[in-house]
């Protein structure tokens, strides 16, 4: 169960509060280094697990976990600082809490839904993550993005609410079918 991969990403896990005490401290240079290197922590364990085989049931549950944790404390603790408006850490954490809501109540009704990312939701991820490391890096190099982060924002939103959607219809699908 603990392996090299498994070890790399609670290390990234073990970022995440580092991270927010960057942003919260306006400490941007140092919060950008912590974002890369979460990263390519994701990249390299991701790497060495499927070059090995050295995948676990444990590194497949909190790999995606050390990834939601990472990107919604970011989102959040910009809201906090004023850096985004809350609205839009809201809209990121509502998708998570519904599809967290989702699964538990298919496996209280004995109904286990799969937990698969859908290629939207893969997408919206890409933006998520593009977005959070754009904004950090304007504060910790003094540029404005101007309208461009309105567009992102937008973009965000759309992202979300869609992915949103889709993993809600996949539920319903996956709740309307005869039990087996």
């Amino acid at each position: 169960m603990i392996n090299l991969p498994n070890i790399i990403t609670i290390g990234r896990l073990l970022l995440v509060p580092v991270l927010i005490v960057m942003i919260t401290q306006g400490r941007w240079t140092e919060a950008v280094i912590c974002f890369i290197a979460a990263g390519v922590s994701d990249a390299v364990d991701g790497f060495i697990a499927k070059r090995f085989s050295l995948t676990t049931e444990l590194g497949a549950f909190i790999d995606p976990l050390a990834d939601k944790a990472l990107l919604v404390s970011i989102y959040v603790t910009l809201a906090i600082v004023g850096t985004l408006p809350g609205w839009l850490a809201i809209t990121i954490v509502s998708r998570d809490v519904m599809i967290i809501l989702g699964i538990v109540v298919a496996w209280l009704l004995d109904r286990p839904f799969p937990i698969r990312p859908l290629p939207v939701s893969k997408v919206n991820t890409a933006a998520q993550i593009a977005f959070a490391g754009i904004v950090l890096a304007a504060n910790a190099f003094g540029f404005e993005l101007g309208q461009a982060r309105n567009w992102m924002m937008a973009l965000i939103v759309v992202l979300t609410v869609a992915s949103a959607g889709a993993y809600l219809l996949t539920w319903f699908a996956h709740m309307s079918e005869k039990p087996r």
